[in-house]
């Protein structure tokens, strides 16, 4: 610190406080709408700006100890209440933001203390210089960056890490501002570089880290989509065969029931030709098989997988009520009840029993399509914060259902219930 009148202060407190909140605004999705955000950051802004800078004349020594660290905690609190990202989400982007606030601290004082004798003004263009510069390149290139890969962060990210990180820079900070070492010396000045800049290191790798296996486990759900699209696609062209084979037997069969009714009409039996031709109408419908919906997508899979599940010798049951031309992609309904259905089929076999099923509800109601799924399980199945754990598998079925509900501001709930598993799924059309 260079010291300097209470209006040098209250323009260091200015930069500060700005860069801090700026950089948190920037990388967050807020809780409330942007203008009440706004609103609400503009007015805590300048009271903390005012405050620490009668902190600042009435308490200098005390001011010059403690308000770097105190100001993490004020901002770090306000900007977690306005923000609607997870808490340890809010540790991470307040964890930066107090990182390049040091650096531009750092700066600002060291080139103003080491080539213009400590010129009070000099510090205050370096520091304007580095929150312009700061602000710019997150604005233009990492935000962009970071809101991007920010889902990959929550998917990975959990409490423990954040805090472990968080620690991390707090022990780098406390090193950095420890009150007996802010004097002047090459010492000091090579110290605090290195902490800072193992900080900013340790901090790149973690971003990049959490956004690469976020990546991974996307790209593995994806890789596990289109295997279930391509099974999903070979059990149709299955289908379509044996459309074509019976096309083929009743192709076959027509020549002889012509000749037959050719001989009705010559020998004038009438009667006889038309309960001939109720019965061969009646043989000629039983054979159709129901659709299951009038959602031509929804009906391939479920059709396609209800015939899986019989070939297991596994009761299904399905009530569905869906009309065409719904706002939902074809491709997050075979992530949805495909990995549903697949995953039924799955625990019906591994429950052992003797009988088995497997029932499945969906209907639209307004604009929300409700799905539940209940089958056969053993009971014997061991849950994660609220997700079913696979023995054999990654799991990675469950979170492509999650991801695909997520699309539309869904929710998921998996439960055990009387010896069934329970899965349900909401959807909000748009």
């Amino acid at each position: 610190m260079l010291g300097g009148s209470f209006w040098i202060a209250l323009l260091r407190n200015a930069i500060s406080v700005i860069l801090m909140m700026s950089f948190f605004l920037m990388l967050d999705r807020p809780r409330f709408s942007m203008r009440k955000t706004m609103c609400c950051y503009v007015a805590f802004g300048i009271s903390l700006i005012t405050g620490y800078s009668c902190w600042y004349l009435f308490g200098t020594v005390s001011f010059v100890k403690y308000a770097a660290l105190s100001v993490l905690l004020v901002i770090g609190v306000f900007c977690s209440l306005m923000s609607g990202e997870v808490i340890y989400l809010s540790l991470y982007k307040m964890a930066l933001a107090f990182y390049l606030f040091s650096v531009c601290t750092f700066v600002g004082v060291d080139v103003a203390r080491w080539w213009y004798g400590g010129n009070l003004w000099i510090d205050i263009f370096v520091r304007f210089i580095c929150l312009a510069i700061i602000l710019s390149f997150t604005w233009f290139k990492f935000r962009k960056q970071f809101l991007k890969g920010v889902d990959f962060l929550i998917q990975e990210m959990d409490l423990f890490s954040a805090a472990t990180l968080f620690v991390s820079v707090m022990l780098g900070a406390i090193m950095a501002y420890w009150p007996n070492l802010q004097g002047f010396s090459i010492f000091n000045m090579v110290r605090a570089f290195l902490i800072l800049f193992m900080a900013g290191v340790l901090q790149y790798v973690v971003l990049h880290l959490y956004i690469h296996l976020g990546q991974e486990h996307y790209y593995q759900a994806e890789k596990e989509l289109l295997e279930i699209n391509e099974q999903l696609l070979h059990q149709q062209m299955e289908l379509m065969s044996e459309t074509e084979m019976e096309a083929a037997r009743i192709r076959h069969d027509v020549r002889h029931h012509v000749i037959l009714m050719k001989e009705y009409v010559e020998k004038g039996a009438f009667d006889e030709l038309r309960d001939y031709l109720e019965q061969y109408g009646t043989d000629v419908g039983s054979r159709k098989e129901k659709d299951v919906c009038k959602n031509r997508t929804v009906n391939s899979i479920l059709s396609a997988y209800a015939k899986k599940a019989k070939s297991r010798n596994i009761q299904v049951a399905m009530d569905v009520r869906l009309a065409e031309g719904l706002a939902i992609r074809d491709i997050d309904w075979v992530a949805i009840l495909a990995n549903m259905f697949e995953n039924a089929i799955h625990g019906c076999c591994d429950s052992g029993l003797q009988e088995q099923a497997v029932d499945i509800y969906i209907a639209q109601k307004g604009n929300k399509v409700i799905i539940q799924c209940r089958n056969t399980s053993n009971g014997e199945i061991v849950f994660h914060k609220g997700l079913p754990q696979s023995e054999k598998g990654s799991g990675i079925g469950v979170r492509s259902i999650i991801k695909a509900a997520s699309n539309y501001d869904g929710e998921t709930d998996f439960v055990v219930e009387d010896g069934n598993f329970v899965t349900r799924i909401l959807l909000n059309m748009p």
